[in-house]
Order: structure tokens, then C-alpha cells, then sequence
């Protein structure tokens, strides 16, 4: 047999390892090769510098193995790069030192709390920089670099007053009679060990080293996902792991009622919800790799699948840098999960070829642009910030929305919507996690929604019962604002609309208006304020249809009202596109009048509770807005309570609906989702939810 060809640096430590590794086998014949490597080389770098790459030891030694001139290396194991240059692989990794400590070697034998302030304290590594720094701000921690005889002499030397090393390295030179004391640092738990390395393949030198492979004790770890929650969709491989182990450290989306069958393993919750925290990620990585050195057979349990947002490749780099192997199991994502329940195809020909998952934590997540699916996980928190940044991106206000929560669970359930809706929209913490899709595919979701709509009823001056289309007459519902969605909508009236009478300052206003150049607009924001105009004009003997077509502009809040504007015979002259909101229309009327230099009068009917948020904004720009109040806004009387655990969503559609509803239920149902017609009755809206929610 030809002795085996060991490479390994030229150094004494390097040296003393090589032996320590061959002694292990004996009667092996072995011809040792001894090289530089770049760090070896270029001092000059300091190891804390980026140039020190994660290579920096072993580049020559890796290329001579790769290359064929060498059959095996010798590492301190906490020095190898991760991951590996493909076509390598650790064939042993040794029991070593059992010290793990590093140790201080000081000029005069003081320990490091005695060194006198301002004392040069020398350390090749970031980390204990940041230690040294919080423990003795006082002393001057500096870069030192060269073989441990060197370091040394830099001390003796007085270059530096003391030098942290690590204790097996002084024990293998047997100076750890120089060490002055050990540290109470956090060192690599591969300290001491000595890693051994070939090209991949080499079945004879792993059988060689195999009975010294300390890892043959070690436990497996598998990263399995359970699915989107039903346990029958769960693979037979995670099934098979999961009998097989010994503990299982499970996710905040598995039912635990799931894993009572698992009778011989210990459960462990890790689970993490957003600002709910059972163990923080570091510590997770922590006790997977504690229960690998246990021997035990470690599993752990996600949901869905664990390569997608779920922080598997952060146990892997962890486990897989202090060498244990992870077996990875795929699982049932939430994304397909969603799609099989509600008959959304997330690709389909003619209408998508592509989809992007997104991870909807962050406020307003950026989508790819080219992506025509775009399926957020965990997005229910951010569901307006994510919906107005795709507008902003120019997505359709339109596109269509599917929520769906624990999609394949008995309590499962989804809803429609579309992007614009979606801005105002709140999503109570019970119905969370959530998966939000949007994109045209969501057109072929076949669910109905039972709506409820708590909106006005009118008294006096119109039909009793009639609707406004929302909660409030701000701003009313556009009746095909649904865009086909299929909804079973009841209209439940909480707040009465009443004519007042008019008065000697509202007929001079209503008057003016007739007048030519009386005032420059005239401000509509539902259809109630537009058939209520024209009684009030009547009223005064004027007909709508004569009210002047020059130097009038007509502004209606959106296509409801202008519909009704247009059967009392008036003529809209500006509507906002978009969104039928005050926000929307002031915007509008921004635009219609940038280039007008003379303060702008206007006339706004509306109620005694109308928001100010045209009169303001008009009047911040300069221009004159007189109040017409024509009619009274006020709980409606003899309202009936209804059963809302059947409703899957609450429409409002201003903030004095919001108050009339907490008036009348005392509380939001916090099983549906609550939606909002515009910026300032979702702005209420949120207000009333998170008040709610924070007492609970």
C-alpha cells in the first residue's frame, strides 16, 4: 500500500496536529507534504479584515486535494471554510482537546481584569474584540497576527502586554504554563477538534478513520415540513421521521393534536408569531445542535414547506458549520395549500405563466414586477401598506384579491377582493396567519361572502329604507364596485338621514348658486346630498337642470353619485377616477384648479356630521368652501340586532357609521374581516380595532 500523502501547513501546530491525527491509525504508512497558505503568506492582513476571506488557511491545501497530490488534510476543525469547495468533504472529525476555553497569556501573569488601564491586548478575532471591549473598555485591543511562537514573542517582547489564544493550541505546544488564566468567553465548539478532509468518494479513507469519527455518536437532525395543516397531507417521509424520532421541536402551525400519535419522542414548542417570540431563532439553532451531540434523532417540524420563509437555511448554515449533517423533507406549501381549496390556479394559460412568493411581513413588501401571481405569506398585518404599494407599482386597483385562512383546516376560509378594497381593509389577529393572492387568477375563486353592509336609513324626503350603499353619506358604495364578486349582501341600517329645514343662510346660499358666477363649484359626496340638493333647490323655486353651465363646476365623489346627480338633472362636470373618496375628489379638484390664481368658491351640501376633510383641504389651498347642512345624521331608530357569526366581512363606509356600529353590537366582530370605504373611515375604523384589541 503506498503511504497516504498528508498536506497540511508549515507550522508547528499544524505539525503537532498531523501526528495527533495519523497516531490515531496505527501502522499506516504516510508522507507528509508541507505548503504555506495565503494567510500564512500576508501577515499584513489582520484575520478581522475582509480580505481574510474563509479560505484564507486552507486554498492551497483544498487545490492540492482537488487536484490529485494529496490524499488527505489536517485542520483545526473551527478553521475549515462553510461550506466546503464542492468535491470535498470532512471524513473525520476527531475527538481532540476537550478544553474549549481560550486562555490569556499576559507579560507580568496578570489575569485580565487586573491589567492596568490602557494595557495593548492582542486577538486575531472580531468577536473577542467586542467581548474584550465590553468587559475592559479601558484597554486597547489590537490586531495580531503569526504562528503562536510568534504571537508570543510579541508578548515577551512587550509589542503587547497579553494575547488571548485558545488553551488546546498552548496545550498541543505544551506552553499552557504560559496561560495567566482562562476566559470566560463563548468560544466554537469545534475548538480542539481536528477535521479531516479529501476528495469526496474516498470510501477507503472514511473506513479508515471511521472507528475516530467522533459524528458516529452524533443524532441526525431533519428539517420536515408538515404541510398547510392537514394531517393528510403530510408526506409519508415526514411521517416516517416522525416516528422515528426522539424529539420533535414543532412550529406555532402545527396543530399539537397532531403529533399525539408520536408517542416516543419529547415535543418541544418553538413556535414564533409576529411580536410573540416562544424562543428566538439563535436559540433554536442552539438546542438542534445540542440534541445532535445527545445522540438523539432530532426533528424538526414546520409548516408548509421548510425551505420556503421559514429560516431553514439558517439551521442548516448553523448545524452545517459545526459539521452536522441535516436531512432536509419538503412539505405541502401554504401557496398550493390556498390553491386547492379555492380553485385559484396560480399559473394558468392565457391569464398567468408566472408567480413570485413574497414574504408579507415587512411594511409594503416590493413584488417583482414581471410576476403576474404575486401569493404573500404571513401579509395580514400589512394588507393595505402591501395592496397601495402595488397600486403604486401599477398594478389595477381592480386586480383581484383571495385571503385565505388555514386553508385546509375545518376551520378554514377565504374572501374576495380586489387591490383597491384592500387598502381599507383590516384583518383582526384572530383570522391570522393569512395568505394573501393577488393577481387575475383570483377571478376564478368560486366562494360566496355573506356581506354585511350597516349603512343609513332615510326619513322624510325619500323613500323609507332606502340605501346610500355603506355606512355613513360621505361616501357611498358604487353599485358595481363588487366587480362581479360573489356576495350575499344585507343592509342593515344604523344611521338616519333627516331633512332640516331650511334656513334664511341656506336659501341665500342655494340661491347664489342659480346666480351666474356665484360660486365657482359645487361639491357632492352622495347620493343622498344630491337628491336633498334638488328638494332643496325646488324648495327655493330653482330647477337643477338650470343651475348655470358656465363658470359652475359640478364635483361628484364617483360614479354612485353621479348617477343620482344626473337623475335630479344635473350635470357632473368632475369625478375623481379610482377611488369614489373625499381624499380622492380633492385631489381632483387640486388638479381642475393648479393653474387658477383666484381664491375658488365652493358650496358643499352634506350633513351636520360631515367630515371636514374637503373643507379643509380647500381652505389650505386658499380657496372659500361654504357648509350647506341640509340634513340631520343620527342613529337610526328601532334597529334590530342581527347574528353576525355567519358574516364573513363588515362594510363601512364612514367613521360616524364605525360609532354607530360599536354604539349598537358595543364591539367589532373580530371573525370577519372589516373594511372600510376610504382613507378616513379605515383611519377610524383601526382606531376602534386596535382599542379593542389592546384591552383584550
Amino acid at each position: 500500500m503506498q503511504p497516504l500523502r498528508v498536506i497540511t501547513r508549515h507550522s508547528p501546530l499544524a505539525l503537532l496536529q498531523v501526528k495527533e491525527a495519523m497516531g490515531l491509525v496505527k501502522g499506516v504508512r504516510f508522507s507528509l507534504i508541507e505548503t504555506t497558505s495565503l494567510g500564512d503568506r500576508r501577515k499584513d492582513i489582520s484575520l478581522m479584515s475582509p480580505e481574510a476571506v474563509p479560505d484564507f488557511f486552507t486554498r492551497e491545501l483544498d487545490r492540492a486535494l482537488l487536484e490529485g497530490e494529496a490524499d488527505l488534510a489536517v485542520h483545526s476543525a473551527k478553521d475549515l471554510p462553510y461550506p466546503l469547495p464542492p468535491g470535498l468533504e470532512v471524513i473525520c472529525l476527531t475527538a481532540g482537546d476537550a478544553d474549549k476555553s481560550d486562555s490569556l497569556v499576559s507579560r507580568t501573569g496578570e489575569g485580565l481584569m487586573a491589567l492596568p488601564a490602557g494595557a495593548r491586548i492582542g486577538t486575531s478575532s472580531s468577536m473577542r474584540r467586542a467581548e474584550l471591549v465590553a468587559l475592559r473598555p479601558d484597554l486597547e485591543v489590537v490586531s495580531i497576527r503569526g504562528t503562536i511562537g510568534e504571537r508570543l514573542a510579541q508578548v515577551d517582547e512587550g509589542k503587547v502586554d497579553a494575547l488571548i489564544v485558545a488553551s488546546c493550541a498552548l496545550r498541543r505546544l505544551g506552553l499552557i504554563d504560559r496561560a495567566a488564566e482562562q476566559l470566560p468567553f463563548a468560544t466554537h465548539p469545534l475548538q480542539g477538534n481536528l477535521a479531516l478532509t479529501a476528495r469526496a468518494g474516498r470510501e477507503d479513507l472514511r473506513e479508515l478513520f471511521a472507528p475516530y469519527d467522533i459524528r458516529r455518536q452524533w443524532g441526525t437532525v431533519t428539517l420536515a415540513g408538515f404541510g398547510p395543516g392537514d394531517p393528510e397531507l403530510m408526506t409519508l417521509a415526514c411521517d416516517r421521521a416522525l416516528r422515528e424520532a426522539d424529539v420533535i421541536y414543532y412550529d406555532d402551525l402545527i396543530d399539537p393534536t397532531a403529533l399525539i400519535a408520536y408517542e416516543g419522542s419529547e415535543k418541544v414548542y418553538v413556535g414564533k408569531r409576529s411580536g410573540r417570540h416562544s424562543h428566538e431563532q439563535s436559540e433554536i439553532n442552539e438546542r438542534l445542535y445540542r440534541a445532535a451531540l445527545a445522540g438523539r434523532r432530532t426533528v424538526r417540524l414546520k409548516g408548509g414547506d421548510p425551505m420556503i420563509l421559514a429560516h431553514a437555511r439558517e439551521e442548516i448554515d448553523y448545524l452545517g458549520e459545526r459539521l452536522v449533517n441535516v436531512r432536509v423533507i419538503p412539505g405541502v406549501t401554504a401557496a398550493a395549500a390556498a390553491a386547492a381549496v379555492t380553485g385559484i390556479p396560480l399559473t394558468h394559460r392565457g391569464t398567468a405563466s408566472s408567480v413570485a412568493l413574497i414574504n408579507g411581513h415587512g411594511r409594503g413588501a416590493k413584488a417583482p414586477a414581471s410576476a403576474d401571481t404575486l401569493v404573500y405569506y404571513m401579509g395580514a398585518a400589512h394588507a393595505p401598506q402591501i395592496a397601495a404599494r402595488l397600486i403604486a407599482q401599477g398594478r389595477p386597483a381592480e386586480t383581484p384579491v383571495t385571503l385565505v385562512y388555514n386553508a385546509t383546516r375545518p376551520d378554514g376560509r377565504s374572501w374576495r377582493t380586489t387591490l383597491g378594497r384592500l387598502r381599507y381593509t383590516l384583518i383582526p389577529r384572530e383570522l391570522t396567519p393569512m395568505l394573501l393572492i393577488a393577481g387575475e387568477v383570483g377571478r376564478y375563486w368560486r366562494g360566496v361572502e355573506r356581506v354585511l353592509e350597516t349603512g343609513t336609513r332615510i326619513i322624510g324626503g325619500g323613500a323609507p329604507g332606502s340605501r346610500t350603499g355603506g355606512l355613513g353619506d360621505t361616501a357611498a358604495a358604487d353599485p358595481a364596485a363588487d366587480g362581479g364578486l360573489r356576495s350575499e349582501v344585507t343592509h342593515q341600517p344604523l344611521i338616519s338621514l333627516t331633512p332640516l329645514p331650511l334656513t334664511a343662510e341656506a336659501r341665500e346660499a342655494l340661491l347664489r348658486l342659480a346666480v351666474p358666477g356665484g360660486y365657482d363649484g359645487l361639491i357632492v359626496t352622495s347620493p343622498y346630498s344630491a337628491h336633498r340638493l334638488a328638494a332643496a333647490l325646488r324648495e327655493v323655486g330653482v330647477e337643477p337642470r338650470d343651475l348655470p353651465r358656465e363658470g359652475l363646476t359640478l364635483c361628484s365623489v364617483g360614479p354612485a353619485t353621479s348617477v343620482a346627480l344626473e337623475s335630479e338633472g344635473f350635470a357632473p362636470a368632475l369625478e375623481p377616477e379610482g377611488e369614489a373618496t373625499a381624499h380622492a375628489l380633492l385631489e381632483a379638484l387640486k388638479g381642475r384648479f393648479a393653474g387658477v390664481e383666484e381664491p375658488q368658491r365652493f358650496l358643499f351640501p352634506c350633513s351636520d356630521r360631515a367630515l371636514p376633510t374637503l373643507p379643509d383641504g380647500l381652505s389650505r389651498l386658499g380657496h372659500r368652501v361654504d357648509r350647506l347642512v341640509l340634513y340631520a345624521n343620527r342613529p337610526a331608530p328601532g334597529a334590530a340586532p342581527l347574528d353576525l357569526t355567519g358574516y364573513d366581512k363588515v362594510r363601512f363606509a364612514s367613521p360616524s357609521g364605525v360609532e354607530a356600529f360599536l354604539a349598537f353590537y358595543g364591539r367589532l366582530p373580530l371573525h370577519c374581516l372589516l373594511e372600510a370605504v376610504g382613507p378616513t373611515t379605515f383611519a377610524r375604523l383601526r382606531k376602534a380595532l386596535t382599542a379593542q384589541q389592546t384591552v383584550r
